[in-house]
């Protein structure tokens, strides 16, 4: 994890510029964005941490022969193959999805899952490079929710239009099809989503909070007596952090760019925002660990019975279950803590988007292979065997998904409520300046954090500067 102080150099896709830039020595890991669980995880294994990394990102022509996937089949030679660039999936859902769509087709096209990396830093240099040699046997790629304005800029993915677009679009929840717009126009479908719930023990608390005072004023009231009393959420310098971040900005009425993505708007929600992250980190309701603790710290944490409250991603369900049967008996979810009060919360959204490459031999068919990945059908196993939530709001009214998924009704409502992350093919340096200047979060200074934040995006959108 780099430190505030250390400079690292990042590539940026065509039309995106980032300058002066510094070079560092150590570039194998570094605390570019590894957020996880905006993105889904699905349940049979533990949530990918990492997000993209710019570190060591050299684009270089791919030959075909140093690569999987090369080829493809021709009309005369039996169905064409379309190759998926999707995370890897060991819950079997998407294996599942992929037999369904090439069983539909009828012989006309044979999807081949090519897993990425487990990290997500990795799954995107791989894409990247990949697109920036113009690889012809990329098909249809699985992005995550703040790559679509980069890859979009870069001309690497093709809008969606006419038919495709109207049944992208046909009964999408709206927050979801947001992440997959750039520039008022369609570059991906929505193929999975996710969002944060507020998860408890009904032991230490009979009501669930509503708003973080009244969290943070349990969690003291707890300590005080001696029992588990932690508010456990994601404080490392990571783009878990910026989720953090984003979410209780949004909640608190702002954002942190215009919609334009061309000036930096944070502000007196902001201030609020960085307020109540102080607060908590210097309070007794805070977990000791809060600077180094992500997505996975926080559910062990909860399972081991050090905490009273949790702030995540639905893939503590069923690892609760499977891990601690009887503490499970007690945990109970409720939609995440207001910052003002009477006002939903706005959750940052995550998940993932089906793109198409703009280097496709085969696009006709790769849109119609991406929405039957993504159809009812596919979307109820991702949900239940995989455990990610839907983007089809029907599904939330379905009996089909009861039965794994009792937070469903929960569920939907924070999506309908979210936020989206802002949209701007600098997304990843902006993302860094966040988590950089709020780690650790004791460290905060509301009215100075803000004022600093302000200036290193505004940086950022101009391409000046150097990355933290």
């Amino acid at each position: 994890m780099f430190k505030k102080g250390f400079n690292r150099k990042v590539v940026m896709a065509p039309g995106v510029s980032l300058s002066p830039v510094s070079t560092l020595g150590n570039l194998g890991g570094g605390k570019i964005m590894k957020a996880q669980r905006d993105r889904p995880v699905r349940r049979v294994r533990l949530p990918r941490i990492r997000r993209r990394s710019w570190a060591g990102l050299t684009i270089v022509a791919l030959a075909c022969s140093g690569l999987a996937a090369c080829g493809t089949a021709g009309a005369s030679t039996g169905p064409v193959t379309l190759n998926f660039y999707f995370y890897p999936d060991g819950s079997g859902a998407t294996d599942q999805a992929i037999a369904n769509c090439n069983a539909q087709s009828h012989g006309k096209y044979n999807i081949v899952y090519q897993k990425l990396p487990q990290a997500s830093d990795g799954q995107r240099q791989q894409m990247v490079r990949r697109l920036a040699a113009h690889d012809s046997t990329m098909d249809i790629l699985g992005l995550d929710v703040t790559w679509e304005s980069e890859f979009a800029q870069a001309g690497w993915i093709e809008p969606w239009t006419g038919q495709n677009k109207a049944e992208a679009e046909n009964g999408t929840l709206k927050p979801a099809l947001d992440t997959a717009i750039w520039k008022g126009k369609l570059y991906a479908v929505p193929d999975n989503s996710n969002t944060q719930l507020l998860w408890y023990r009904s032991d230490l608390v009979k009501t669930p909070p509503t708003t973080w005072a009244q969290m943070i004023s349990d969690a003291e009231h707890l300590a005080k007596e001696g029992k588990p009393h932690y508010i456990e959420i994601q404080g490392a310098q990571y783009e878990g952090a910026t989720v953090w971040f984003n979410t209780m900005v949004a909640s608190a009425g702002g954002s942190i760019l215009n919609p334009a993505a061309t000036k930096v708007t944070l502000g007196a929600p902001a201030v609020k925002a960085l307020s109540i992250m102080h607060q908590l980190a210097t309070s007794s309701a805070a977990d000791p660990s809060l600077d180094v603790q992500e997505e996975n710290q926080n559910r062990l944490a909860m399972e081991g019975g050090k905490a009273a409250f949790e702030l995540n991603y639905p893939f503590v369900w069923p690892a609760m279950k499977l891990d601690n049967p009887k503490l499970f008996k007690n945990f109970k979810y409720a939609l995440y803590p207001e910052v003002i009060p009477g006002q939903p919360a706005k959750v940052t959204i995550g998940g993932t988007d089906l793109a198409v490459s703009a280097y496709s031999q085969h696009k006709a068919l790769d849109f119609q292979a991406a929405l039957c990945l993504r159809d009812t059908q596919n979307q109820i196993i991702g949900a239940n065997v995989g455990g990610v939530p839907p983007t089809i709001t029907s599904l939330y009214n379905n009996p089909k998904l009861f039965a794994d998924y009792p937070f469903h009704a929960v569920i939907l409502k924070a999506l309908e409520d979210a936020s989206v992350r802002p949209k701007s093919p600098s997304y990843q340096v902006v993302s860094i300046d966040i988590s950089n200047l709020i780690s650790p979060p004791s460290g905060i200074n509301p009215s100075g954090t803000e004022k600093s934040m302000a200036s290193q995006i505004n940086d950022a959108l101009q391409s000046k500067g150097l990355v933290p």
